[in-house]
């Protein structure tokens, strides 16, 4: 029997145990609420050009924050993508997330498309206009979404619930704006000029218009950028009725939110979570971003598209995001009040 001493032992261990550790390093844990066929071919380009693998889990937003919170300091995730800033924040306030301080994400995020501390940053642009259907609405007669409350709008209009935070995060940008008793005020007008109880998701409503039952819808672009260039003909056929028209260019501009992503309160590999972060925002990750998610770039230099651009050049509110979070709770309180179901 070959008998080995202790160093000679502790040696070979030592040469078996160090590739698991050198592999175990090159890893990054992500917790993705974007769909895995809307973020995995960006995650495989990382691997091949870093080395990093990415470990994926997707699932709904809320469901994956209750997840970090429930997991804490034991969590594996290194790294949260999540949409709309209403979300991003709520994980910031529930102690999830970590501060990033990195020259590179400052530089190339605007300072609206990111939280002040750096918990979390932008990645990519998410425009809510007003939609019309073409032949039954004068674009020359839109302006503004307080002038939605105009009579010449009652009973022509499509919107989902209340519940949804997409609408949560367009009230407290108007209250932002404007004041909260001004928007409630302008909230009780609104729910009046439903054509029908909201129901549905942004889709539906654009589905609603298109079928007559309303004629103005307001939802997120890449959702018609999505039945666009779908290929179910009906939802190319219905989203070929509407067009967009970019409200409030006079003043504050369109309300835009983002999708985003934070670094875990927890993670045990940071630095490659944000070598990742970093690369979400290179000008190829922003352009396919573009071109397959119909969102705009975060970054001003980089081109969103033909799609896109057809829709024309437009101004966007530049209100730092973080107030959409801040302003959420008033938002649903004041939405709930205007019995906007």
């Amino acid at each position: 029997m070959l008998h080995l001493s202790k160093p000679i032992m502790l040696g070979l261990l030592l040469t078996f145990i160090a590739p698991s550790l050198t592999l175990a390093e090159e890893v990054v844990n992500l917790y993705s609420a974007r769909k895995e066929k809307l973020i995995k071919p960006l995650l495989d380009r990382f691997s091949e050009q870093t080395g990093i693998n990415v470990n994926l889990v997707t699932g709904k937003a809320d469901a994956l924050l209750q997840r970090l919170q429930s997991e804490g300091r034991n969590t594996p995730a290194d790294m949260l993508i999540t949409t709309d800033a209403g979300r991003l924040h709520r994980a910031k306030a529930a102690g999830v997330t970590q501060a990033v301080d990195s020259p590179v994400l400052k530089q190339l995020v605007p300072e609206s498309f990111r939280d002040p501390q750096g918990h979390w940053y932008g990645l990519s642009v998410r425009a809510r206009p007003i939609l019309y259907v073409k032949g039954k609405v004068d674009p020359a007669r839109l302006s503004t979404y307080e002038a939605l409350i105009d009579p010449e709008w009652d009973n022509r209009i499509c919107i989902r619930s209340s519940g949804n935070i997409y609408n949560q995060s367009l009230v407290a940008s108007m209250i932002a704006a404007n004041g909260a008793e001004a928007t409630e005020t302008w909230a009780k007008a609104f729910v009046n000029q439903f054509a029908r109880p909201p129901k549905g998701g942004d889709r539906d409503q654009i589905k609603a218009a298109a079928a007559g039952l309303c004629d103005i819808a307001v939802a997120n672009t890449y959702y018609l950028a999505g039945m666009l260039t779908s290929k179910d003909q009906a939802q190319r056929d219905a989203a070929g009725k509407l067009a967009v028209f970019w409200p409030n260019q006079q003043g504050r501009g369109a309300h835009v939110n983002v999708s985003g992503a934070t670094v875990t309160k927890a993670a045990s590999n940071r630095e490659n979570a944000i070598k990742l972060l970093e690369f979400l925002l290179n000008p190829a990750s922003q352009a396919w971003y573009a071109e397959t998610n119909g969102e705009f770039p975060v970054r001003a230099d980089v081109e969103p598209g033909e799609l896109l651009n057809g829709w024309g050049e437009f101004k966007m509110d530049k209100l730092n995001l973080q107030q959409l979070g801040l302003l959420n709770p008033d938002a649903v309180r004041l939405m709930d009040r205007a019995g906007w179901k």
